[in-house]
C-alpha cells in the first residue's frame, strides 16, 4: 500500500509540475513558485483568509484596539502600502484582483502579517517598540506581502495535507485529471509557520518590492539588527514565524547589488 501511495503521489506531482508556469521576470531570482500550491485552490483560501481577517478586525474594534482610519500610523502604513502594491502584480497576476486592506491593532506584540488576498495587519508594538523608520516598515511590509504573492500558505497547507492523503484519493485525482480543490481549506492561517526557504524567498522578493517603491533596501539590515536586539530578552512574536538566523543579514546584503539600482531609479521618479 505504501509503495502504491508513493507511485501515485509521484505521478500527481509530475502532472502538477509540468503545468507550473515560469517565474515572472524580475530583478532578483527566486525560481519557480512551488507547484504544490496548485493542490489548494486560491479562491477559497483567499475567501477563508478574508473571513478570518474580518473576524480579527471586528474583535479589535469591539475591544477598541483597532486604530481608526485617521490615525497617523494608519495613514502612514496605508501610504507605504500604496507605494508597494502596484509592483505586486509582477510576482502574482492575482494580486491585481485582490481587495487589499491595511489595518493597525494596538498591542505590544512585535508582529505584522499579510494574509492571502492582500489582508495586512501591523501591531503597534512593531512600530513603536522597534521605532521603525518608513524604509524599515516597507521592509516588513514587503516581506509579508511577498509571502502572500508567492502563495506560501497554499504550499504549507498542501504539504501538510499530503502527509494525510490516502492512496485512494490520489487515485481519484489522477484518474479524473483534477488537482486543484483536492484539499479542504480550514484552520487558523495566522498559525502557519513558513520554512527557511520560504523566509529567504520572502526576504528577497520583499527587497525588490520595497526598492521599486522607492524605499532604501539597506533598511532591511537595520530592521534585522533591531529585531536581533529585541530578541535578547523575550523573543518577539514575529520571530516565532520569522526565525532570525545568524546569516540572514548576510544573505540580505548579498542581494543589495541587485536591488539598489531599482531604488536609485525609483528615486528619480
Amino acid at each position: 500500500m505504501f509503495a502504491m501511495f508513493r507511485a501515485m503521489l509521484a505521478a500527481t506531482l509530475v502532472a502538477v509540475f509540468v503545468s507550473a508556469p515560469l517565474a515572472v521576470r524580475a530583478q532578483v531570482e527566486v525560481g519557480r513558485p512551488s507547484a504544490l500550491r496548485k493542490l489548494v485552490p486560491a479562491g477559497p483560501l483567499e475567501g477563508s483568509a478574508s473571513r478570518q481577517y474580518d473576524e480579527l478586525t471586528r474583535q479589535a474594534a469591539a475591544s477598541r484596539t483597532l486604530a481608526p482610519d485617521d490615525h497617523p500610523q494608519v495613514r502612514r502604513l496605508r501610504g507605504i502600502a500604496k507605494d508597494i502594491i502596484p509592483f505586486a502584480v509582477r510576482w502574482n497576476p492575482r494580486a491585481g484582483q485582490w481587495r487589499w486592506e491595511v489595518n493597525l491593532i494596538g498591542s505590544k506584540q512585535i508582529n505584522a502579517f499579510c494574509m492571502p488576498g492582500g489582508k495586512i495587519v501591523f501591531y503597534s508594538g512593531i512600530l513603536d517598540g522597534l521605532k521603525l523608520t518608513d524604509a524599515e516598515v516597507a521592509m516588513v511590509m514587503g516581506h509579508e506581502i511577498a509571502h502572500a504573492l508567492r502563495e506560501h500558505a497554499r504550499e504549507r497547507i498542501a504539504k501538510s495535507e499530503l502527509t494525510q492523503l490516502g492512496a485512494s484519493l490520489l487515485g481519484e485525482m489522477i484518474g479524473g485529471g483534477k488537482y486543484a480543490g483536492a484539499f479542504q481549506i480550514g484552520g487558523d492561517m495566522l498559525s502557519l509557520k513558513f520554512s527557511r526557504d520560504d523566509e529567504s524567498e520572502a526576504d528577497v522578493v520583499g527587497l525588490e518590492l520595497a526598492a521599486r517603491a522607492g524605499y532604501d533596501p539597506r533598511a532591511a539590515v537595520t530592521l534585522w539588527q533591531k529585531m536581533a536586539a529585541a530578541s535578547r530578552g523575550s523573543p518577539p512574536q514575529w520571530l516565532s514565524t520569522h526565525p532570525s538566523g545568524k546569516n540572514r543579514i548576510q544573505k540580505i546584503e548579498r542581494q543589495l547589488p541587485q536591488v539598489l539600482p531599482l531604488y536609485a531609479e525609483a528615486r528619480k521618479r
